[in-house]
């Protein structure tokens, strides 16, 4: 434990941030498609596990101030994500983004803006200890994340 807050919480936003914040700059270097396909894979998975830690805390009303790094770890992977889908990146690897990432790209950074977004409220409630701000925020991360999904990711 740390304070209140189990560690693996603190870790999965750290590694979810850093990984936000370092991968896109090795998209100059030699196998970048590939790293940066790995990058977001990942990425998309420490934000679902993200994602389930907050939602069992949403469905027992539980204490949500703990949750504010995860929610600002969602914030950063939204507006890092434009930068895991660097042209080039469409191949190297087995991924299921679709070409409309590339073909579509206000719409794909529009999409992730939202998550951003619906991030930072979720983060603002959390500060807020306001259970239910933050369920309702938690919502609209979810209709983010789905959001893309349907435009962008092949099933």
């Amino acid at each position: 434990m740390f304070g209140d807050q189990p560690v693996h919480r603190i870790t999965i936003a750290a590694v979810l941030l850093a990984t936000s914040l370092a991968l896109p700059a090795m998209a100059q270097t030699a196998g970048a498609p590939a790293a940066l396909i790995a990058g977001r894979q990942a990425g998309m998975d420490l934000l679902s596990a993200v994602s389930g830690d907050i939602k069992r805390t949403v469905e027992a009303k539980g204490d949500v101030k703990p949750l504010k790094p995860n929610a600002d770890a969602i914030a950063a992977w939204g507006k890092a994500i434009p930068g895991m889908f660097m042209p080039g990146s469409e191949a190297g690897a087995t991924t299921k983004a679709l070409p409309a990432v590339w073909s579509d790209r206000a719409g794909f950074e529009k999409a992730a803006a939202n998550l951003a977004s619906a991030g930072e409220k979720l983060s603002a409630a959390a500060a807020a200890e306001d259970k239910a701000g933050f369920a309702e925020a938690y919502a609209a991360v979810g209709q983010a994340c789905g959001a893309c999904h349907r435009g962008y990711r092949a099933r």
